[in-house]
């Protein structure tokens, strides 16, 4: 094929998935394939060469191929929209089981590029930090953080809905996001300097990180690993691990040469009543004192907060995190909340719009082998987490509440109800 012939396709800058979509379809509709087409990337979006390509109907993907492209999408690699292509083109021209086929090298590469927009996901969840600003408009929260990926759109939601009571802004190289509690407005690329250095909150949570560090399991490359370093200047927490790793091993010499003594038993009644002398005034502060206060069952990591808006109409109650959850800190994710989604999908009620949490806010498990089973809570573990379910549903003000199952049930009430007799 000749230059000339070529079709050029100019899209917006960052991760231009509608823009995209609309070109693929156009594209398909004209015939036109991979090997004939020319990505870039611009501030705006438009498709020109010759021939003149029609307005494409809708493309039938399979849900698999549709998830791989929106994750793709934010990936930096300017060859990502090509490959997109190349991959819809063979889709829809007789490879519809191609995404089956892991060891296609288009197939693996695209897989790879998904996995590492998963990976840059998982980071800015966990490593966004939010500082507290006084401003003529009333208190804010302003994060620094810089992704991999083109991911700032693909993360907001979480965002908006773990921390939805409050009015806050992240900031990132490519592009900064503001939630106010209507809408989540996008604006242009911002700057270190724009982000606050510090807050109030910073100390005390330096302090909680310091008393919670076990010298004994110190494992720096896990620790880089699973916190690579670009990301510590963002986190009040890091600054005190160079001095406890320098610490470490002779703090294993002290604790080896101390006596034996008995182990104190936690009072776990005495924690709680410490919790409500400090009465949050907003789920995001109960939700600090939640994950800052340890489990309260054994064998937990850590805290699965509840996710949704602020005065939903519903809030869902289950028992408590299962491995996944765990794993994810986000609740309803393993395969009861994939129940969960069908369920309210069934009955026309979009997840985004109820309140999900637990009466129990740690998985309990014990462990077989490599794998972590999933233990009940006791009665006296659902009451020790009570105070902090009936705050938490305090704060969030839904309409009303649905208890799923007789854990859940027992921690609304106080008392067992038999589900099969009160259904």
């Amino acid at each position: 094929m000749a230059r000339s012939s070529l079709v050029q396709v100019r899209l917006g800058a960052g991760a231009d998935l509608d823009g995209f979509r609309a070109a693929a379809r156009s594209l398909v509709a004209g015939g036109v394939p991979p090997e004939a087409v020319v990505f870039t990337s611009g501030e705006a979006a438009d498709l020109f060469g010759a021939p003149v390509l029609p307005e494409g109907e809708p493309l039938s993907l399979p849900r698999a191929a549709a998830d791989l492209v929106q994750l793709v999408a934010c990936h930096r690699d300017p060859e990502r929209w090509a490959l997109l292509y190349r991959l819809i083109w063979r889709l829809t021209h007789g490879e519809k089981a191609l995404l089956e086929v892991m060891s296609d090298p288009l197939v693996h590469r695209l897989a790879m590029m998904a996995k590492a927009i998963r990976r840059d996901l998982h980071k800015m969840h966990a490593f966004v930090r939010f500082r507290r600003v006084e401003t003529a408009e009333g208190e804010r929260y302003i994060a620094w953080f810089e992704p991999d990926n083109h991911i700032l759109a693909a993360a907001a939601p979480f965002f908006r809905n773990r921390f939805g009571s409050l009015d806050w802004t992240i900031l990132t190289p490519g592009g900064r996001v503001r939630w106010t509690g209507g809408a989540l407005h996008y604006g242009p690329p911002a700057t270190r300097d724009e982000a606050p250095t510090g807050d109030g909150f910073e100390e005390g949570w330096r302090d909680y990180y310091e008393s919670t560090f076990n010298p004994a399991r110190l494992n720096t490359t896990a620790m880089r690993a699973e916190m690579p370093k670009k990301y510590w200047r963002n986190m009040p927490e890091t600054a005190a691990i160079p001095a406890l790793v320098r610490a470490a091993t002779s703090r294993v010499g002290d604790m080896m040469d101390r006596e034996p003594a008995m182990p104190v038993k936690r009072n776990p009644d005495k924690a709680v009543a410490a919790m409500q002398d400090q009465a949050p005034r907003s789920l995001d502060e109960l939700n600090r004192i939640i994950a800052a206060s340890g489990p309260l069952v054994p064998g937990a990591t850590r805290a699965v907060l509840g996710e949704g808006p602020v005065g939903a109409a519903i809030a869902f109650v289950g028992e408590q995190p299962g491995d996944q959850e765990d794993l994810q800190g986000r609740p309803f994710v393993g395969p009861a909340g994939q129940l969960l989604d069908r369920a309210l999908e069934e009955a026309g009620i979009d997840r985004a719009d109820v309140y999900l949490t637990n009466a129990v806010k740690h998985f309990k498990f014990v462990r077989r082998g490599s794998r972590r089973i999933h233990e009940s809570p006791t009665a006296g573990e659902v009451k020790h987490y009570r105070w902090w379910l009936e705050r938490e549903l305090d704060l969030v003000r839904p309409g009303f509440v649905v208890a799923l199952g007789a854990t859940a049930a027992l921690a609304l009430t106080g008392h067992a109800v038999p589900v099969g007799r009160n259904r």
